[in-house]
């Protein structure tokens, strides 16, 4: 089967994605805790916009939404959708060790496939890092992922959301949906007021959309709606406080998030025993411009030989649904 007749599937918790090892995509927004009635419907309309797909590769996040009460109830209505999607197509779903399983193997074994897509994203990343150290830094808009790599795998010691927070190769804070409050408690109100899109739109890291308005206040993601935003996480308004208090405050929750994604990078690689020397940082995710930021602070004395950008690599569309690019990859390249 050529590659493009493999369609890779990343379903999350607030986005589909889907994309060929040709280099094709697409990504919808898809609030699935709100509607998971409606995920077998929505994740067919978008497996309907590759007409050549003749097999389904899967990861997925969005067994962890609160519209479940178990994780096994999650990923089961996921792979349910993911059927009604295929219509009749083989479905391979990536597991956390490493391998792909049929649709009754990952329901028999449903925590190796829950909240997977990290390791199909770091396992495709590894052939960046063939030798010695490395590390994959992916800050999305709702989590972080740091990942060591040990000679292109995946080096990590938890597999699940709840032993990868333990050890803090997952940091659940990311450069759109956060609220601000979770950055940064000191003297605010601990109230979705802002998100970290507004601090990040404000400093000029993310750009204004006027149609988003997927915001604390249902308002657009604008600057001047984000300081407005702002002005209120600090029990204000912008008759109170003027402009360039605010962008300091926002300074104050980068630096914040920054230093805490730096804290957790540092502690992946050095805390590990006898971890290799770090050749190589790869950066990815719509946050890759704070992944940068947190290399060079962690990292900057290493003897990095190169930093890999996979924006750059993939280009920002692919790149902006790599977890379903890389398994579509690793199944056109016969990954058991």
């Amino acid at each position: 089967m050529g590659t493009a007749g493999i369609l890779g599937l990343d379903i999350g918790g607030a986005n589909l994605k889907a994309a060929t090892a040709d280099g094709r995509a697409a990504s919808v927004p898809f609030a699935l805790w709100k509607q998971p009635d409606r995920l077998p419907a929505a994740l067919a309309e978008l497996v309907a916009q590759f007409p050549d797909a003749a097999e389904l590769a899967v990861t997925m996040t969005g067994e962890l939404c609160d519209c479940f009460e178990t994780k096994r109830q999650g990923v089961n209505a996921i792979l349910d959708a993911t059927e009604h999607a295929a219509a009749g197509r083989p479905v391979r779903v990536w597991g956390t060790d490493g391998a792909f399983h049929t649709i009754s193997e990952s329901r028999a074994n449903h925590l190796t496939v829950a909240a997977a897509n990290w390791h199909a994203l770091a396992t495709f990343a590894g052939r960046f890092a063939p030798y010695h150290g490395g590390i994959l830094i992916d800050i999305g808009s709702t989590t972080s992922d740091l990942i060591p790599l040990d000679s292109g795998l995946p080096s990590t010691y938890g597999l699940t959301d709840w032993t990868r927070l333990q050890v803090r190769e997952l940091v659940y804070a990311g450069v759109r949906r956060t609220p601000v409050f979770a950055v940064y408690p000191d003297r605010v109100c601990a109230e979705l007021f802002a998100t970290t899109a507004d601090v990040y739109v404000v400093l000029g890291l993310l750009p204004e959309n006027e149609h988003d308005t997927d915001t604390a206040n249902g308002r657009p993601l604008t600057v001047e709606h984000a300081l407005t935003r702002l002005a209120h996480v600090l029990g204000a308004d912008r008759e109170e406080l003027g402009d360039d208090h605010l962008i300091h405050f926002a300074t104050r929750v980068h630096d914040r998030l920054r230093g805490q994604l730096a804290d957790a990078a540092r502690g992946v690689y050095y805390d590990q025993q006898q971890a290799p020397e770090l050749r190589t940082a790869i950066v990815s995710g719509t946050g890759e411009f704070l992944a940068r930021q947190v290399i060079d602070r962690v990292f900057g004395g290493a003897p990095i030989e190169r930093t890999v950008s996979l924006n750059d690599e993939l280009g920002p569309t692919v790149s902006a649904c790599a977890p379903a690019y890389a398994v579509a990859v690793l199944a056109a390249e016969g990954r058991a």
